[in-house]
């Protein structure tokens, strides 16, 4: 967060903003204007780099998937549980999937149709950690 990263809760990502073939921004609306059903035109946030870390459901790397299906993006459902497979799938499959977007956390294993975890959460963090490191080097290229 020091190197300013923004972490967003209460928030739906509706889409994505794409230009030039990668993901520059992310348009959002308030969970509750969602959930009661409003019409409230959404905000558009633009960003470097994108992470869904949205856990199991992977919603922004799904919304990429079904709003641009020319893109071929395949996304896998996550398999039942099997905590220590998850957790040795987690940091592979911890990356960028599309220029701009990456995916970390159980998003990653829900995208690449891996195991879903138990009570053992070491692999979470340490893909946090991966997919800031990816992050910095891409800055540092710039």
């Amino acid at each position: 967060m020091n190197a300013g990263a923004k972490i967003l809760t209460g928030i739906v990502v509706e889409d994505l903003v794409l230009r030039k073939d990668m993901v520059v921004g992310v348009v959002i609306n308030s969970y509750s204007i969602e959930k009661a059903n409003l019409h409230v035109d959404p905000l558009a946030i633009m960003a470097k780099y994108v992470i869904d870390a949205t856990g199991h459901e992977a919603s922004v790397a799904n919304t990429l998937a079904r709003k641009n299906p020319n893109l071929i993006i395949k996304i896998h459902a996550e398999k039942s549980m099997w905590a220590i497979k998850a957790e040795e799938a987690i940091l592979t499959n911890t990356r960028e999937i599309y220029p701009g977007l990456f995916i970390a956390g159980m998003a990653a294993n829900a995208v690449h149709g891996d195991y879903r975890m138990g009570a053992i959460f070491g692999g979470m963090y340490l893909s946090g950690k991966k997919c800031a490191e990816e992050i910095i080097k891409k800055f540092d290229r710039r």
